[in-house]
């Protein structure tokens, strides 16, 4: 068996482990969240939201690294995929949700953010080859990518740093149909439905 974790990892490059570093930057946040969540405690609030340009950060630095080691590989392209899903779309989601979003269309809307973002990285996974050009480089992303989405814990960041989170979440609160409803959840909405557009077209650098 120890054999067996031995020989994946020796089939890991460089930049393979700088993607892991975003999926534990994204997997910190979560659980730092969640500590918010149960505290209240500011500090923790901060410190997620402080592991998204980080999660960035390692998103980047491992393109780079594998186009200048010129290592690309399949196991590669999910292993980004896997991590953006947790640092870019269940982390903002969660912190989201830790700052107030709580209400039940606020949750649906969270849902929905995620499933988006799922969506999007299995769609550019499934169509990257059709869409590369001859040198084998994505010449354009449909869609906005999902690291774009650190644009909403920025938000959320500044948020609570005017002290608008919480029971003071900014743009108030709604009631429609039963359910609860944060006009700052429609962020999300909009982020979402950005990432699954099909005729949204964005050079890939």
């Amino acid at each position: 068996m120890a054999s067996t974790h031995f020989s994946m990892i020796r089939q890991f490059q460089l930049a393979d482990f700088l993607t892991l570093g975003n999926a534990a930057c994204g997997t910190g946040a979560i659980f730092l969240a969640m500590l918010y969540a149960a505290t209240g405690a500011p500090a923790w609030f901060f410190a997620a939201a402080a592991l998204a340009p980080l999660a960035f950060g390692f998103d980047v630095a491992d393109g780079y690294v594998a186009r200048w080691r010129n290592q690309h590989s399949a196991l590669g392209r999910e292993l980004d995929s896997l991590a953006d899903v947790i640092s870019f779309g269940v982390a903002p989601a969660t912190l989201g949700f830790a700052a107030g979003l709580r209400g039940g269309w606020d949750a649906l809307v969270l849902v929905y953010f995620v499933c988006c973002g799922v969506s999007r990285l299995a769609r550019f996974n499934v169509t990257a080859e059709k869409l590369a050009t001859a040198e084998g480089k994505v010449a354009y992303f449909e869609g906005t990518p999902i690291p774009t989405s650190i644009v909403l814990t920025g938000c959320l960041a500044l948020a609570g740093w005017t002290g608008h989170i919480g029971d003071g979440l900014i743009g108030g609160k709604a009631a429609l149909g039963g359910w609860t409803l944060h006009p700052l959840s429609l962020l999300y909405l909009v982020s979402g439905s950005l990432m699954i557009s099909k005729t949204l077209r964005i050079p890939k650098p």
